[in-house]
Order: structure tokens, then sequence, then C-alpha cells
């Protein structure tokens, strides 16, 4: 796992001082995806950047890697893993090349020179990369079908910027750190729009998607999409098929010349993950470590609410004792998830301040603590979408309402943090529209099988936004926590096979008890304790402390008492003071995201000095 950048120019020289300056910067802003090795590569008219995390072959994956040809010199910069390189190494060795190293990222280099562009659809795993092909003067950027890895890009007047994170291409001074309506928009709407990268200027490549830049222009070209295919299977059948699945890909997951542990919750993904992950690895005789986060007093003073019924650690020491585990509980007190620099982090790590509170705090420090053991981790992230996990698939309103489903229970769940914007500034950003457009653009190319039901066909489209808008907005989050730290986190439950097969089971299906992630529950039945498998969902933990809560309210007076700060141009003052108000430690959820959201957006201005055009 890596930080990749680079600067394709056609009008200049690259190998020159000034320009060799600037890709040193953009690469040196990603040190903490890779902190164990850099490295660049320039050529007259291309130069590539890279940060090196070492996975696979500790000495050999040194990168830029580069074949040099009678025609001219292939360079590559990569990030992420190919969890069949094996096989593809094999196939290509047949072919007749030879290797020099051990590591994924010849196997992509190399089998970029026997298929082209077509590699893609040859890979599965998690990548984002970048190869310059001096045979035709061409920069061919790739990217993972489910968008795991991020990977953005800024087109020029004679080229191209890219990077990892924005934070890289904006270390190049062609590119400016500017946000209009449609970046703000994006930011308080909780939707991430294909290829939108909320900079103005900036796109993701999106995934599944290949994107060329030659002296030509820019082309794309999507090599995998989410498509609508019969299901014949029946339920035992799905269920064993679920199963195969599953046990393929954690053992392609497991491979690391690293440690490697696994995230465990207590809900039913990271217990599956850490379950099948324990089994395999007692074949060898090793124990898997597992890592949980908690925090102080929290299962002793537990509250209830209709998202989170149960404290997660019973279960999560009910899976570390059933599946023989090493496990450590992560248990965080409420001053240092409030502490303005973890906030700093999360925001440096994101690039923009579009976190969700305590949660990312949590989830960055967690990452953290399991650095000091642990480089790789399994997630039971992405479940949830793939198998039809969260409240919203069995709430009739947001089954029935034509917007985004998550959006019908968010604002009660999680609290309306754009109630704190200015009302003129909510009035021109007009929000609302702004979804509106978003749904019917998500929803208009989602194929229906013929002879499908009005309710089943709904249901599909409701997978479908969850796993091509929904999951990136986690991914993402998940990505640049983890990265921050140079931990590498895997997503079994992403495998594009998994995805694809799961995606076409209908309805009745992934429901057929009535309960949410049947097809799951049932495939990993034979390795959850009992107390796991009878568990409702139950989201990602929030701190209950009021402490927390108090000390938000203190730095939002802090900045109360800087009137000229920027962050008054976008937030009201009123509605801030009114959450700040003394005597309140048990400020309502809307409030306390509001404070949450205002002090991130203060952080972000002061960190990134972003040009705001608010008209």
């Amino acid at each position: 796992m890596c930080g990749i950048t680079g600067w394709v120019s056609f009008d200049r020289d690259l190998r020159a001082a000034e320009e060799a300056a600037t890709l040193d910067a953009m690469t040196e802003t990603m040190s903490c995806r890779g902190p164990d090795d850099r490295g660049t590569w320039t050529a007259v008219h291309a130069s590539l950047g890279h940060r090196r995390l070492a996975i696979i072959d500790l000495p050999g994956g040194r990168q830029p890697m580069t074949v040099k040809t009678p025609e001219g010199a292939v360079a590559l910069v990569y990030s992420g893993e190919a969890y069949n390189f094996t096989e593809l190494r094999d196939e290509l060795t047949a072919r007749g090349h030879r290797f020099t190293t051990d590591s994924d990222t010849e196997v992509v280099l190399r089998g970029y020179l026997e298929w082209g562009e077509a590699l893609a659809e040859r890979l599965n795993g998690m990548y984002a990369f970048a190869i310059w092909d001096g045979r035709h003067d061409r920069l061919v950027m790739i990217r993972d079908r489910m968008g795991v890895k991020p990977f953005y890009y800024w087109p020029t007047s004679d080229g191209v910027l890219f990077g990892s994170e924005p934070k890289a291409v904006l270390a190049n001074p062609l590119a400016r750190p500017r946000v209009t309506p449609d970046g703000l928009r994006e930011l308080f709407t909780m939707l991430k729009t294909p290829g939108h990268a909320v900079w103005d200027g900036m796109y993701e490549v999106e995934p599944g998607t290949v994107v060329t830049v030659d002296r030509g222009g820019l082309r794309r070209h999507v090599y995998w999409r989410l498509e609508t295919r019969p299901h014949s299977d029946d339920r035992d059948t799905s269920i064993a098929t679920v199963r195969s699945l599953l046990d393929d890909i954690v053992r392609r997951q497991l491979v690391s010349d690293v440690p490697r542990c696994v995230l465990l919750s207590g809900g039913l993904d990271s217990s599956a993950v850490t379950s099948l992950a324990a089994r395999q690895l007692a074949e060898s005789g090793e124990k898997v470590r597992t890592f949980a986060v908690d925090f102080v007093g929290r299962t002793e003073n537990f509250v209830a609410d209709e998202l989170r019924t149960t404290p997660d650690t019973p279960f999560v020491h009910d899976v570390a004792q059933r599946a023989g585990t090493l496990h450590r509980d992560i248990v965080l007190d409420p001053d240092t998830l409030a502490d303005p620099e973890v906030r700093a982090r999360m925001i440096r790590a994101r690039d923009i301040p579009m976190g969700l509170g305590d949660m990312d705090a949590s989830l960055y420090l967690l990452f953290r603590a399991i650095r000091e053991h642990s480089t790789v981790a399994l997630s039971g992230e992405s479940a949830d979408e793939v198998f039809g996990g969260y409240l919203q698939f069995f709430d009739e309103r947001a089954r029935n309402a034509d917007t985004f489903p998550w959006l019908v229970r968010f604002a009660e769940d999680f609290g309306e943090d754009s109630d704190m914007l200015r009302d003129d500034l909510r009035r021109d950003l007009d929000l609302g529209a702004y979804i509106r457009d978003s749904y019917g653009a998500a929803v208009a190319g989602i194929e229906r099988l013929p002879g499908e039901s009005d309710f089943e066909y709904r249901m599909r489209r409701i997978c479908h936004l969850h796993l091509t808008r929904f999951v990136r907005v986690l991914l993402d989050r998940k990505d640049r926590a983890s990265m921050a730290v140079g931990l590498e986190v895997r997503v079994p439950f992403c495998d594009h096979r998994l995805v694809e097969y799961v995606y076409n089971t209908p309805w009745s299906l992934k429901s057929f008890d009535g309960r949410e992630k049947s097809l799951l529950r049932e495939a990993t039945a034979d390795v959850l304790p009992r107390s796991v498998y009878d568990r409702t969902k139950s989201p990602y933990p929030s701190t209950q402390d009021p402490k927390y809560a108090v000390a938000l309210q203190e730095y939002a007076r802090e900045l109360l008492a800087r009137p000229d700060h920027r962050v008054f141009e976008l937030i009201d003052r009123d509605r801030l003071s009114g959450a700040a108000a003394h005597g309140a430690p048990r400020i309502t959820t809307a409030s306390r995201r509001g404070l949450e959201r205002t002090l991130d957006l203060a952080m972000w201005l002061d960190l990134y000095e972003p040009e705001l055009v608010l008209g």
C-alpha cells in the first residue's frame, strides 16, 4: 500500500530543477501513506513519484518500477494489492516474461506490457496505478472496480497532474485550492458523486475506469460496472456459493510479508471475517490478532437507542474467545476524542471536512494504536452494502422514497448539520435540488430483469445505490484514516466476484429469514458464536459520554471569540452560539453534529486556506 503522484506536461521539460522540486513536494505530501521508502522517476514529459508502505517482497518492490523497451521506457507507480498476482505471474511466465522480484508490482507492470489496458479486467484486488508508456508518450491511469483505493487527477492545458490524494495534486502550483458551490453541495449532502473531487478543477478516476492522457487529450474507458443478471441458484446453493467465495477471498487477503490482524466489532461482518481468518491461519499453527475500539465506561453505562441496542464489547469477547484470537481492546477517553490535534490529523488525511465527528476521531485513534502491532488489517467494511444490512433496507419510508435511501434516516439518526449554514448560503446552495438531480442520475442506468416485480426492482435500485454511491463514502473514510498512520486495511466484502453474485440475488434471498444479511449469516453460521448469530445490526460505535459534548462546546466558544474567522462565511453565528451554550452537556444529536461539522470546517479553512466561491 502506497501513495502515488505524477505530472505529465507535453510543453515543458520536467527534468528541469524547478519541476523536479515540485514533484518532490507532491511526493512528500503522502509520506504517511508510504513511510518505508520513496522514489521518483523523470523523463522529458513525464515525472512519477512514489511513497511506499512495504507489504509484499520488502526488498524487491521499490518504485517507480521501469522496464526498458526498444521503443521507450515503461514506468509504473502503483498503490494497492493484486490478490491474484500469483496466478497472473504464472501466466506471464508461461508467455515468456522473466521476473526479477517477487512483488505484485512487477506482475502489474509486466501484465501491462502483455495486455495493455485490458490488464485491468484480469486484476482481482484494490488498486490505483499510473503507467507512463514511453513507447507512445501516453499516461494510463487505472482504478479498482469498487473504488477502494483513491485516485485524483487535474487536467492542465498541456497534460495532467495526479495523485492518491488531493493534497498531492494541490502541492503543484498549477492547481488552485478552490471550492465552488458544487463542492460545498457535495460536502453537505452525504453523497459521493462519481468523478467529483470537491476541489474545483480536480476529478476522481472513477471506480472501474481507465483514464488515458496523450497529446490528443484525455479519454475515459469504463472496464467494469455493476450489471443486472439473472440469478437461478436456490437458497442452499446461494449460501454455499457465498461461503466458497468468502473462504477464497479471506485466504487471498491474508497473504502478507508483514504482521496482519482483523478489525473486530462484534457484529456479523467483522466476526465472520475474524472467524474465517482464524480457521485458515490455524492450519499453519498461527493465531489471528484482533483489535476493537471501545470507550471509557461505555459497556457499564451503555444506554440503548434506536440505532444501537447493545454495546459491542461483550460480543467482541465472545468472538475472540471462540476463535482463539490474540485480542486487544483500544479504549478511548472523551478528551482524546475531542482533541483538536486529532481533528486536524483526520482533516489532513481526508483533505475535506466531510467527516462523522467522534466516529472519525475514534477510527483514526484505533488505527494509530493498531499500527504499533500490525501493518495490514482485514475489515468487515461494505458487508452492509453488499448483503443489505442497514435499517433503511427495511424502512418503508426509505424503500418508497424517491431519493437516496440513507438520507431518509440520516438526519434523524445523526443530525442535520446543514442547519448550521447561513440562511442565504443554504438558499443559494439549494441542497434539495442537488440531491434530486444526483438521485436521478444515479438510478437512470439501473437495469431491470424481464418479469422482475416492482418490489424486487425497487430493492435492486436501493442495493445498487448503496454499492455505487454510499459505500464509496465509507471506503474513502477508511482508506484515509488508515493510511494516515501507514496501516493497510483490506476489505474482503469488496471482492468484485462476491459483489456481482450477491447483488443479483433477489431481495427475497437476501432476507429469506426476515432479517438483515440472511445470506452472510447462514454462510458463516458454523464459525460464529450464537450471540453474534442472533445479534441485530449495530452501527460503528459513537461515544455517549457527555464530557465529549462539553469539550465540543468549549472549542466552539473559543471559535465564537474569533468573529473574523472565515468559518462565519459559511456558518450562522447565532446557531453556533446556541449549540455552544453553557449548561447544555446533553445537547441534541443535531446540535452535536452541527458543532462537529463547524469545528471541522474551521480547521479545514485554517489548514488549506481554500478560495471559496459562494455566489
